[in-house]
């Protein structure tokens, strides 16, 4: 047996399973940055952290020699910081963690000279990271106190809500925020929860002292023949290959932008007609003045390109120049190179339209675009203020992207 734990093959073996834990620190660091912890039985947690870490623990310890182990020595605290800033007081996981964190740095077989240097290291960036990050904190924490008065879930169990009163100086507010139900991580006594997905619906001041939350299932037609009802001018924005499929090319899409008004009064306009106005609406003698072509495939090019934007594009002088092979930044060119009025103030800007009227979506296109047969409706007393329909169709809670920012920190 002593011949079995001596052998190099094994302590590599085992320095590989021990190297799991670092792993598990990772990811908890990954969860600490992006998730919200939420502890249900923190004596079971404690015990389950620190059996883990006093397995890990003596798992290194016999394989502190092995580059795993000693890889992991050293990636153990500093990946621990984030976890101890943005789970501070969560001391059932971070205790436990950073003793063995501490003792492995130690004790580890990297020379006394190696360990000097990191564990400075390491102590300073803990002392610069919870100053920065306590002082940066201090400043943006909201004096005002807050206060939940109601939580609860939607009927399907998509979406939960919590309705929050706020006092302040100006008498105070409520309001209703909601996320989705269905971004949590669980584990056994512990859940995890997407942070910044809340999105407040509703802001009432002053505070309301009656609350009545309602829910209602509605369909898809229901609610598009509701909302047309408010507005026939209700736009979607919708992405470059969605408008392709739903029958809006591009060169479809070319409208010109904050015309000056003499510029419309020479187009045969007044000054009450829409804006912008569409390319598709001018003669090619219009599109002369704004120095736009268009070929028999009714397809939009730059007239006459200036040197810059040729130089841009890397075309070449006499070839046609499409619109629709122009990026944003020589898009951007051709509108420096629009005429101006004396002051230097562009006449007209081309622009690209992304967006189409929710009239002309059929119900199978908005099927589509993700929006469901049927789904919940909040009502805050009497108040529609919160649509599945709108949540799903401006994609109000994307939990699939991992984007940092600075208000991952709050």
């Amino acid at each position: 047996m002593k011949k079995f734990f001596a052998h190099r093959a094994t302590k590599i073996f085992f320095s590989l399973i021990a190297g799991f834990y670092t792993v598990a620190v990772v990811y908890l660091c990954y969860f600490s940055i992006f998730y919200n912890i939420h502890i249900d039985q923190r004596g079971s947690v404690c015990l389950l952290v620190t059996a883990a870490s006093v397995v890990a623990l003596l798992l290194m310890l016999y394989t502190r020699k092995q580059f795993i182990t000693r890889l992991s020595s050293f990636l153990i605290l500093p990946v621990m910081l984030p976890v101890v800033l943005l789970y501070f007081g969560e001391w059932e996981i971070i205790i436990p963690v950073v003793i063995t964190g501490v003792i492995i740095l130690l004790l580890s077989g990297a020379g006394e000279g190696a360990k000097t240097a990191i564990g400075t290291l390491i102590l300073l960036l803990y002392i610069f990271g919870a100053l920065g990050y306590f002082l940066f904190t201090s400043f943006f924490v909201s004096a005002a106190k807050q206060n939940v008065v109601q939580s609860g879930e939607s009927p399907t169990g998509i979406y939960r809500y919590r309705v929050v009163n706020t006092e302040d100086s100006s008498n105070g507010s409520t309001a209703v925020y909601v996320e989705p139900n269905y971004a949590d991580v669980v584990y056994p006594y512990v859940k995890f929860t997407l942070k910044n997905q809340e999105r407040i619906v509703l802001t009432e001041r002053p505070i309301c002292e009656e609350i009545n939350i309602e829910w209602e299932n509605k369909t898809r037609q229901e609610i598009t023949e509701e909302l047309l009802a408010i507005s026939d001018t209700i736009t979607v924005h919708l992405s470059e290959s969605e408008l392709e499929e739903f029958g809006y090319p591009f060169d479809t899409r070319l409208q010109l932008a904050d015309v000056d008004i003499n510029e419309r009064f020479a187009l045969g306009l007044t000054a009450k007609d829409v804006d912008p106005i569409s390319l598709d609406t001018l003669t090619a003698e219009q599109l002369a003045t704004f120095n736009i072509g268009k070929d028999a495939a009714n397809r939009y090019y730059v007239l006459n390109p200036s040197e810059e934007l040729l130089l841009d594009t890397d075309a070449v002088q006499g070839e046609l120049l499409y619109f629709k092979d122009l990026d944003s930044k020589a898009m951007k060119q051709f509108n420096s190179d629009a005429r101006t009025d004396e002051y230097g103030n562009p006449l007209y800007t081309l622009e690209v339209k992304d967006s189409v009227l929710l009239a002309d979506l059929s119900d199978s296109q908005l099927a589509q675009l993700g929006v469901s047969e049927s789904g919940d409706v909040m009502i805050f007393n009497g108040k529609i203020c919160f649509r599945y329909y709108v949540a799903e169709l401006d994609d109000y809670f994307d939990t699939e992207s991992r984007k940092l920012s600075i208000d991952l920190l709050n």
